[in-house]
Order: structure tokens, then C-alpha cells, then sequence
């Protein structure tokens, strides 16, 4: 059973830098393609970062030159780097990871993932 656990939400002020990450265990290979989700109260959720099937790196408009998505393949673990933090940036966090074959904007979509985390929270004060 796969399971991908977050970790490293936090409260920090505006400007501020947090590193998340998301452990995937339960793979018997690694996945096609992973993810980084946000939520906040009343809003749709919005992909953030993923990387697609072919390695390649894709950001939402809003976090592009501050957010940085990155793996380590030996240790199973999803990273996403933040940096310069903004009140915008407040939401529920979610690890999102598939054995779908996704490319560029199709791993910034929700329904293309059949795995999730349970979530970390990042509040952001201004």
C-alpha cells in the first residue's frame, strides 16, 4: 500500500522560507510523476509544483522564481522549497504522486494523481 507522508509546515512571517517534504513509501518502483497541491479554505485546490514523467520541472505562475520542486530518488522523499513567502502562500499542503505517465501541465491536475498525503499546513504572516 502506498502511502507519502508530509512534513515541515510551519508559521513563518512574510519573506520567510520553509522546506517541505513528502516521503513515499510502499513503492515498488518509484512513481511516474509527483506533486505539490495547495488548498486553502473555500478555494479549489491548485497544483503548485510537479515534476512530470520526464523529470521535467513545472510551477503554477504565482510561486515561479520562489518555489523550487526537487527529489531524491534513494531516499523516496518530494521536496518543496519556499522561499520568500508571501500570505498568498497560506494553505494546506498536500504530496501528491501517481504511476500515470503525465506531461507538463497534465502533472498540475488533480485528478491525474491516485495517491495523497495527508497534508501540512504553511500559515505566512504579514
Amino acid at each position: 500500500q502506498v502511502q507519502l507522508v508530509e512534513s515541515g509546515g510551519g508559521s513563518v512571517q512574510a519573506g520567510g522560507s520553509l522546506r517541505l517534504s513528502c516521503v513515499a513509501a510502499g513503492y515498488k518502483t518509484n512513481p511516474i510523476a509527483m506533486g505539490w497541491f495547495r488548498q486553502a479554505p473555500g478555494k479549489e485546490p491548485e497544483g503548485v509544483a510537479a515534476l512530470d514523467s520526464m523529470r521535467n520541472t513545472v510551477y503554477v505562475d504565482s510561486v515561479k522564481g520562489r518555489f523550487t520542486i526537487s527529489q531524491e530518488i534513494a531516499k523516496n522523499t518530494l521536496y518543496l522549497q519556499m522561499n520568500s513567502l508571501k500570505p498568498d502562500d497560506k494553505s494546506m499542503y498536500y504530496c501528491a504522486a501517481t504511476d500515470r505517465s503525465l506531461r507538463g501541465v497534465e502533472a498540475m491536475i488533480k485528478v491525474n494523481y491516485n495517491y495523497w498525503g495527508q497534508g501540512t499546513q504553511v500559515t505566512v504572516s504579514s
